[in-house]
């Protein structure tokens, strides 16, 4: 598909991005305004069908209870092993992907609400390719309106900028 320009502008709205050292492990920090209410950016962080619109992973259940769960790229992908940890609806998701743990939080702002993830892994070399994914993939979900826009996950990201974006977070944490 050619690319989607409001995705594109979406992509590239002001996000706070940071690099935390957390003991042996790395943090991933991202923060992000959407004109989403709270109520709508908790179905789209928990529903797997919603999930499909914007997110590179995919549940094969809702991640509304702790308890495991298998996720995938895309129908017939390898499955990932996943867990859901800690459920406080509507305000924070802890999960696992693999050995990667994810804590998203949505606050309530007056103008829609703010989005952050962290996310812990052992790899420091792989913090720019995922926040330049995840920037991406940030994009898509506020430029979501319900018309079927499609996700850029894969080789689709680079059409939004992927590399320029893995190669600035590269450059900002050397």
């Amino acid at each position: 598909m050619p690319r989607d320009e409001d995705v594109a502008a979406a992509v590239h709205a002001p996000i706070d991005a940071a690099l935390e050292r957390d003991g042996e492990r790395w943090t991933l920090v991202l923060r992000r305004q959407f004109r989403h209410d709270a109520k709508r950016l908790w179905e789209m962080l928990v529903d797997p069908a919603r999930l499909a619109t914007w997110s590179p992973i995919v549940p094969d259940r809702p991640l509304t209870s702790v308890g495991p769960a298998t996720c995938r790229e895309n129908p017939g992908d390898e499955p990932n092993d996943a867990e859901v940890l800690l459920v406080d609806p509507p305000h924070l998701l802890v999960h696992r992907w693999g050995t990667d743990l994810l804590r998203w939080t949505v606050t309530p702002a007056d103008d829609g609400a703010v989005l952050e993830l962290r996310q812990t892994f052992d790899d420091r070399s792989s913090a720019p390719m995922t926040a330049a994914g995840w920037q991406v993939c940030l994009g898509v979900l506020a430029a979501g309106d319900g018309t079927g826009r499609e996700r850029a996950t894969g080789r689709q990201a680079r059409d939004y900028d992927w590399d320029d974006l893995r190669e600035r977070y590269a450059a900002a944490w050397r």
